[in-house]
């Protein structure tokens, strides 16, 4: 069977599905996304299994001082949210956060500081599905139908 009948399939059983069902399979798609995310975002592995590109080393790095991993307060749940209604399941980064998170996805130009100089950021897809992400999509849709 192909992928996109396979889908096809998938779509019209979901459509039969009572809205309060269908937004229940979301809310428990969009948790599993989010944590899928929060994991690869802690490798530091794009949704292709590459790693992020390395920070620039800084100018003036202090003796001693600790380095926290890139975007350890991104991927708390905190900033990356879950939604779900009866027709998506999104995750997705709130409030000054997203902004940050937008120039990293796409590879933008930012003020890393106030009033600091405008860098030109690589992109690191912070966002953006897996094929374990799709396969695990495709058993959390069929366990739920099988209930």
């Amino acid at each position: 069977m192909t992928a996109q009948r396979y889908e096809d399939q998938l779509a019209g059983l979901l459509s039969n599905m009572d809205a309060k069902a269908r937004r229940e399979l979301a809310r428990e798609i969009a948790k599993q996304l989010r944590q899928s995310q929060q994991r690869r975002i802690a490798a530091q592995l794009n949704p292709d299994g590459s790693a992020f590109e390395k920070r620039k080393p800084q100018i003036r790095e202090r003796k001693g001082k600790l380095r926290r991993t890139m975007f350890a307060k991104l991927r708390t749940t905190k900033y990356l949210k879950t939604e779900a209604s009866g027709t998506a399941a999104v995750v997705g980064f709130v409030g000054e956060v997203e902004r940050i998170a937008r120039v990293h996805q796409y590879g933008l130009r930012d003020r890393a500081q106030k009033g600091g100089p405008e860098v030109q950021y690589p992109a690191r897809q912070l966002l953006g599905f897996t094929e374990a992400d799709i396969e695990a999509i495709s058993t959390a849709t069929i366990k739920h139908l099988a209930r």
